[in-house]
């Protein structure tokens, strides 16, 4: 009896612990960060990596703002609207508005880009982010899609786009999203978020956008 006892607290433990670290893969892996990281990127590997640091970091700040800070709040003064919790802003429901929010922020960014004359290249990553959230905001309607897992899916679709555009070997560039598509994707399943359907939909619908918006 003893030993099952301490079999069971060591289960439990196990369990909390795997817990936190699909916890921590789901919220760094957010899809909010990642137009952040194309724009970092761009400013790492392309010419655009011959720009003062001042025109970097304003770039980076207008991106910053444009689509985590302002989304960020509008979404919490959303909740605290409603009186939702973060458990319930999860539901399908209540998720449409958090959705147009960061549509109406990311577009205004893009034409700020285009008013600026900024490479078409750097405009896509702002374009499939915004068809992201068209297609996820439409599915919703009718069906809960994982946005976690179209961020990821779009990260894919972007590095073969990408790739034809700058002419670079993107093997390794997509064995490493895969790789971390799989990881997000069973995070999502372990907190119970989506279902499997949820997550492979959701990462259909991010490759087919990064595919086709930097074309756009």
């Amino acid at each position: 009896m003893e030993e099952e006892k301490k079999s069971r607290v060591r289960q439990l433990r196990e369990h909390a612990s795997v817990s936190v670290l699909v916890r921590a893969v789901s919220n760094v892996f957010r899809p909010s960060y990642f137009p952040m990281l194309g724009f970092v990127l761009l400013l790492m590997f392309t010419y655009l990596s011959q720009l003062t640091w001042q025109l970097k970091a304003a770039l980076l700040a207008l991106v910053y703002v444009m689509t985590l800070f302002l989304p960020t709040i509008g979404v919490y003064v959303y909740r605290r609207m409603r009186g939702l919790t973060v458990q319930e802003l999860s539901l399908r429901t209540n998720r449409l508005v958090p959705y147009v929010l960061h549509i109406i922020c990311y577009g205004m960014l893009l034409r700020f880009l285009y008013n600026i004359h900024a490479p078409i290249f750097m405009g896509g990553i702002i374009v499939i982010s915004l068809l992201v959230q068209c297609a996820c905001t439409v599915v919703t309607l009718w069906w809960k899609v994982s946005m976690h897992s179209a961020g990821v899916g779009a990260i894919i679709g972007a590095i073969v786009a990408y790739s034809s555009i700058f002419h670079f070997n993107p093997v390794w560039w997509l064995c490493l999203a895969i790789l971390v598509s799989g990881v997000v994707n069973s995070s999502r399943m372990f907190l119970r978020q989506h279902t499997l359907g949820q997550v492979l939909g959701g990462t259909l619908i991010g490759f087919v956008c990064g595919l086709a918006g930097l074309f756009i």
